[in-house]
Order: structure tokens, then sequence, then C-alpha cells
């Protein structure tokens, strides 16, 4: 598998040296220099020595190889969720520059074949978007996609799950981040926690294992709550997720609101001393605890204070169709124009993989992110 990996690196680089040789078209040069780059990164190097059962294209400088895709399908929520877009809300995206349903399967089934095994959908609000069901039912289709997941608000999960599951989900995030009905109001600005609540049920009753709720804690909106969100795991197969409040652009970020996982971990271990460990996968961007004879768990994802940045394996594609290597990098490649001008796959491969090789080691860190200028939360996905 290595050394065809590597065949097909060379094979694309000639490709590209061919088609700059016969073309002068914007594409190609852009194609061209995506391979050299790709070359350079010492990607090929890495696949050929570790002997890698995976694709150089989505393997980065560093090693890591990127089998986990977040499809964002649209901007739009019927939320306004305080850490996720600013109060006065966003500029949305001409309707015209947002991917197709076509386009967004034909990248899809392009990451798919170079070695993507799980596909979120994401947005915005996923589940507002007409055509969600139709989505899963043609990612369903690809063969070696092994998870499709979505995150969503839950507002519209029970209306939707059961035809969702039919179509093909199997994975499922509800964000949640309080069990307050009035505190539901003021953190997104909306009403319908009883509808969040009825959705998080309605998943358990159609038998996702677990159900994964997304609690994101902020100092002075939720943190007295965490152990509440716990004790929900006692009856329910959930996994309640705490994540550290993150720097985007118009949330208002300040270190004083964010609550570390050791901050939480230390309170929870006073309620539950007897809590325990559970081992993870490698590429996990959670730490996994169970309190004993509970249905469920919780985990903690710890973006801020231990980042898990040396173990990533995700890739972002927005709305608008940009390809982000790094939820807080600001570096990103338009695959819809590149999609909208002919590219052909092998051309696209080859911007894909040039802009892994440019994935950074690290995040800059939340106090240098939260200077950084990037998309809100809302335009990326998550």
């Amino acid at each position: 598998m290595a050394a065809a990996a590597w065949g097909r690196l060379v094979r694309g680089a000639r490709g590209a040296a061919a088609r700059r040789a016969c073309s002068s078209g914007a594409r190609a040069r852009a194609a061209s220099a995506a391979a050299q780059e790709l070359q350079s990164s010492g990607r090929g190097r890495f696949v050929l020595e570790h002997a890698a059962p995976f694709s150089a294209f989505l393997t980065d400088s560093f090693g890591r190889q990127h089998n986990y895709l977040r499809i964002s399908l649209t901007e739009k929520c019927n939320l306004r969720c305080q850490y996720c877009m600013p109060e006065e809300g966003v500029q949305l995206t001409p309707k015209s520059e947002l991917l197709t349903t076509q386009e967004i399967i034909t990248l899809a089934r392009l990451f798919v074949k170079e070695g993507v095994d799980k596909i979120r959908l994401t947005g915005g609000e996923p589940l507002i978007r007409p055509d969600v069901v139709d989505i899963v039912g043609q990612l369903y289709k690809l063969e070696g996609l092994k998870t499709i997941a979505v995150t969503t608000n839950g507002i519209n999960l029970t209306r939707l799950l059961p035809r969702l599951k039919e179509a093909g989900l199997n994975a499922i995030n509800i964000s949640l981040d309080t069990l307050v009905p009035a505190k539901f109001e003021f953190i997104v600005r909306r009403k319908g926690f009883h509808k969040v609540i009825e959705g998080i049920h309605k998943a358990t009753e159609l038998g996702y294992r677990p159900v994964k709720v997304n609690c994101v804690v902020m100092r002075g909106f939720n943190e007295d709550e965490v152990l509440d969100f716990v004790d929900f795991t006692k009856d329910l197969p959930l996994d309640v997720r705490f994540i550290e409040y993150m720097p985007f652009d118009g949330n208002k970020w300040n270190f004083k609101k964010m609550v570390s996982y050791k901050e939480m971990l230390d309170t929870i271990k006073q309620r539950w001393p007897e809590l325990e460990k559970l081992p993870c996968e490698t590429s996990s961007t959670a730490k996994s605890y169970k309190v004993p004879h509970f249905q469920g768990q919780i985990s903690f994802i710890t973006s801020m204070s231990e980042h898990f940045c040396g173990s990533c394996n995700r890739l972002r594609i927005t709305a608008d169709g940009n390809l982000k290597v790094c939820l807080f990098g600001n570096s990103e490649v338009s695959l819809r124009d590149h999609l909208r001008s002919g590219a052909s796959e092998e051309e696209l491969i080859q911007i894909v993989g040039a802009a892994v090789g440019r994935k950074k080691k690290q995040h800059a860190g939340m106090f240098n992110i939260s200077q950084m200028k990037n998309r809100p939360m809302v335009l990326i996905g998550g």
C-alpha cells in the first residue's frame, strides 16, 4: 500500500508537470504548484519510510493521517448560541456561493476514495437544510465510509431522526449547555429546551449508543451544572462531553470565562470519588470517565488547556466550500472554486494534499488564538 501511495504521489506530480506543459490556465498552474509543494513537504518520504497503508495526500508532514472529514451543510442556524455566533448575527454567504448537494457528494466521494472513513455533517444547524436526509442517503452509498454522523442543536431532531436513521445516519452529537429551561433561552437567545430534551430521548429510543451531548462550559453561565450533567448519565446511555470554552471571531472569549477540564474533574471527583478513567482511541479528542453503575459516561474536550493536535485526524469543509485543515487556523483553500472551474479529480487531490502538507504541528495556543482573525464558529461548522 505504501509503495502504491508513493507511486500515486509521483504519478500525480508527473501528471501535473504534463498539464503545465500543455496548459497555461490558472487551474493547471494551481494544481502544478500544489504537486510541487506536496513533493517538497517530506510526506512522500514519510509514507515510504513508515509503510503507512494510507493516502499520501491525506498524511501530513508529521505523519498524521486524516480519515475524518467534517462538512458544513449550511451557515444558517435556528439558535443564536453566545459562544458560537455574535449577538448581531453574521453576514451569510449568498446561496450561489454555497456548495450544492452534488458538489458536497462529489467532494465527499473524493475524500472517501483517499481514505476518509468518517464524515460528520455540521452547520450552522445541518438539520434545517431541506435535503439533509437525501445527503445522508447518498453518503451511505459511498464504499469505504464507515460512519455518518451529525452535530445538531436538537430542535428538529425528533421529527427528522427516524428518516435520518433509515437513510444511514449512525452517530449523533446534540448540543445542550444547560438543564435549566430559562438559562437555555439566555444562552441560545431562543426557545426550544424541551424540543432538545425530546430529541435526546428519541435518539436513545431509536438505539443510538452512545448519544453524545456537547456541553460548552463557561464560568458564570453553567459551570454550576456540571454535576447535574454527570447525573444526567445515570439512567441514559449518554456521553456528556464537557467542552472547554474556545475563542472564535465575535464570541467575546475571555480566559476568565474558561473552566479547565481539571477544575471540572476535581469538582466531579468530590461528588463521585469512584469515578473511573476509560481507555480511548489514539485520535480521540476526548478524555473519558464513567461513574460505576451509571448507564452513560462523561468526557472532556480539552482543546485549550491540553491540546490534542499531535493526534489530530480531522479536516473541515465549510458551507462555502473552503478546506480548513485546522479548526483554529485561518488558512483556507477554496475547493468550490477549483471544482467549478473544472478541476479534475487528480488536480483536486493534489490541491487537498498541498493544503494538508501545510498543516502546522499544533495550534497557536489559546491566548494567541483569541487575537487571531478567524471565522465565527457558525461559519466554520465546528
